[in-house]
């Protein structure tokens, strides 16, 4: 049963992050987090901006964000740090989003992204300096 159940949560959101933009889901984002970043979240800018100050991610850091979706709020962390990123998530949908904020952003070169469970994540013990997980359980 819990091979199915997940299964059903891979299509769930694997269907969620194939649906297309639009000015109405801008202008809800826009109302709801207070930017348009394609976030797919709850995480508001406020509390990115906290989690900027918390973290101390600089250039030269490596920060990991499990679950990321479309790369909120990891890309805006790298953006706005100056540091490396590794954005994770399941759904393929959500990872080709995020590749694409993060070429749009200019960030190739700093933002890297795995297809990645936080259950299962294929990196060594002590690979990053901070670690985010907004929104995932």
């Amino acid at each position: 049963m819990k091979g199915k159940r997940q299964e059903d949560i891979l299509k769930r959101f694997t269907k969620r992050y194939s649906a297309a933009g639009s000015q109405t889901l801008d202008q809800v984002e826009r109302a709801a987090i207070g930017a348009v970043v394609g976030a797919n979240g709850y995480t508001t800018v406020t509390q990115a901006e906290r989690l900027f100050e918390v973290l101390n991610v600089q250039p030269g850091s490596w920060l990991l964000d499990i679950g990321a979706g479309r790369g909120w709020p990891g890309l805006y962390l790298a953006e706005r740090s100056g540091c490396r990123a590794v954005v994770t998530d399941i759904p393929r949908p959500a990872i080709a989003s995020a590749n694409s904020r993060a070429e749009n952003l200019g960030l190739t070169g700093r933002c890297h992204l795995a297809l990645a469970a936080g259950a299962a994540l294929p990196f060594r013990d002590a690979s990053f300096d901070a670690v985010v997980h907004t929104d995932a359980l």
